[in-house]
């Protein structure tokens, strides 16, 4: 059995798909790896460490897809990287399943069974292969990590002899798996932390982070939340209700980190021009939804934009920022999905077509859109 890891085509994809000291824990089951050469090299990994794991290094694309039974990137894969793909290949990666119908047919002719690990189901069984989580966790990191570096002052209080340094106020809008870091994070580095979020769930877990919670806690709020663990989409009275909320508390912040996301939705706007004139100039906001349209009407992807005295933070991807720490967790993740899909005893492939992690990833088969979304 061959499992080949491509390097990816995106120029802000600094992750890779496996890590050498995953690589050492597959080809200690035997099972052949080959890598891309350079696959690596912008999370920090040489060739060199994966030859010392056990894989072996392919110069040419041609030459690393040729006979491989699974095929791993982080981001979805272009056609001519699988042009020399046998139809019964296996594919696994982000394959941003949202919207992109047409690009993942046109993926799909060539026969391969496509896994997206965005789809993972929310079951215990499956917490050690959910990607969104163990990537959403350092964007919310980096995202207060980026934001206090572009702030100019201190973020904790410090009283010295020559005066008092009063603490930064951080507001973390979405307190999900990237907002309850980001709270983390902020109230490690001294500032003084609020957070909001839809679901009434989070509220017991921001206040158990030590930030105070903002929220209009109304009757809709108390059912905003689905069975998956998802934000609701709210009616327009509440988000009215909530946006008046916001606007008359994001006025006092010195930092924002929004990080609302609705699965195959377009990001909500939570914060408006009028809001961030309300804002103090020198004041910093990092929008981690800025990949799906951007949480602030005035993000900008890719860049930071300084509207009015407020710099706002719109990089695409604040995971691949951290790549070698984002790169090893993502691995993490795909080795545990590996093993329920390889049988490692007879060295062969075992998908169970009915296991409910195989129907909530699989989106190809037999050159068709097999997943539930698309029918």
């Amino acid at each position: 059995m061959k499992i080949t890891v491509l390097s990816e085509v995106i120029k802000t994809e600094d992750r890779v798909g496996l890590t050498p000291s995953v690589i050492k824990k597959i080809v200690s089951q035997g099972v052949d790896v080959c890598i891309q050469s350079g696959c690596g090299a912008r999370a920090g990994f040489a060739d060199s460490e994966y030859e010392e794991a056990g894989a072996k290094i392919s110069r040419t694309i041609k030459d690393a897809v040729s006979n491989a039974d699974i095929i791993i990137t982080v981001r979805r894969p272009n056609k001519d990287q699988l042009e020399y793909v046998q139809k019964s290949t296996i594919l696994i990666g982000l394959m941003d399943p949202y919207g992109n119908r047409d690009d993942l047919q046109s993926l799909a002719k060539n026969g391969c069974k496509i896994f997206s690990m965005e789809l993972m189901p929310r079951i215990s069984r499956a917490q050690s292969m959910d990607v969104l989580s163990s990537q959403s966790n350092l964007s919310g990191y980096k995202a207060v990590i980026d934001a206090a570096a572009t702030y100019g002052r201190a973020l904790p209080m410090m009283m010295t002899a020559a005066g008092t340094i009063p603490p930064a106020r951080a507001f973390i809008m979405g307190a999900g798996v990237a907002g309850l870091q980001a709270i983390a994070t902020a109230r490690r580095m001294g500032a003084i932390v609020t957070a909001t979020d839809v679901r009434p769930a989070s509220k017991e877990q921001v206040e158990s982070l030590g930030a105070k919670f903002v929220a209009v806690e109304d009757d809709e709020f108390k059912a905003a939340e689905t069975s998956g663990g998802y934000a609701k989409e709210m009616s327009d009275e509440y988000k009215n209700k909530q946006q008046n909320l916001v606007a008359e508390h994001i006025a006092k912040q010195d930092i924002v980190i929004t990080t609302a996301l609705i699965p195959g939705r377009k990001a909500p706007i939570l914060i408006t021009k009028k809001m961030i004139d309300s804002m103090r100039k020198g004041s910093v906001i990092a929008d981690l939804a800025i990949e799906r349209g951007g949480n602030v009407e005035m993000s900008r992807v890719g860049k930071i934009e300084n509207y009015n005295g407020v710099s706002i933070i719109g990089y695409e991807n604040f995971a691949a920022r951290l790549p070698a720490d984002s790169s090893n967790l993502y691995s993490q993740n795909i080795y545990n999905f590996l093993g329920e899909i390889i049988n490692y005893t007879d060295k062969r492939l075992e998908i169970k077509s009915d296991d409910e992690i195989i129907l909530g990833t699989l989106i190809a088969d037999e050159s068709k859109l097999v997943h539930k979304m698309y029918n």
